[in-house]
């Protein structure tokens, strides 16, 4: 991830049709091409007359949001976010069921779930109870144990001191394109194209 100003739109790491049918390769040229490219700009555009900013990280910005300045910080929570939370969710998707649960990660999952379809379902739940625009994520919290909570429209859990560690894009703009008003079926497909190994990584 390019963490620092002047932030550029990076390449996704497999080709537009690898997640296919999961997610098109129409919605991903949308998703990635437009939709993360117009937050990069915009975070630019924000920062551009705040050089105090700029030599720090896109994830410290939003781990402390209270010291950006009042005349920005709504700017930069929502295309900061955007940024950080797009590039977070992309970074986790691979080809169509070909990655197994590395075993640190199953146990963790086990642990604080009781078992991973039990983690599933309630990662689903979340996400498909979550009213409007925004996304569901797996946090390790400061006590070690894993949680789902989930942030509305660009907000991220950096802002709770909570490490992500998976999310999902519940915007329609991730899925409309794909499975209409049927949020649940595009929940379904996702959880087909988690990348595990980054997953665990990031734990």
């Amino acid at each position: 991830m390019n963490t620092h100003y002047p932030f550029k739109l990076e390449p996704l790491k497999f080709d537009y049709s690898e997640l296919e049918p999961c997610i098109s390769k129409r919605t991903l040229e949308f998703h990635h091409d437009k939709h993360l490219l117009g937050y990069t700009n915009n975070l630019n555009k924000a920062l551009e007359n705040t050089p105090e900013l700029q030599e720090l990280s896109l994830k410290y910005i939003l781990s402390n949001l209270k010291k950006v300045p009042e005349n920005i910080r709504t700017a930069v929570t929502n295309n900061g976010g955007g940024v950080f939370n797009h590039i977070f969710y992309f970074e986790a998707l691979t080809k169509a069921e070909t990655k197994e649960i590395p075993e640190k990660l199953k146990l963790k999952l086990e642990e604080n779930f009781e078992s991973v379809d039990k983690f599933l379902e309630k990662f689903k739940n979340t996400a498909l109870s979550h009213f409007g625009s925004g996304w569901a994520w797996l946090v390790l919290d400061k006590d070690n144990s894993l949680k789902i909570v989930s942030t509305s429209n660009q907000e991220t859990p950096l802002k709770d001191d909570l490490k992500p560690l998976l999310t999902i894009d519940v915007w329609e703009h991730a899925y409309y394109l794909d499975y209409q008003n049927l949020r649940g079926s595009y929940i379904d497909n996702f959880i087909k194209i988690i990348n595990w190994d980054v997953v665990a990584n990031r734990l």
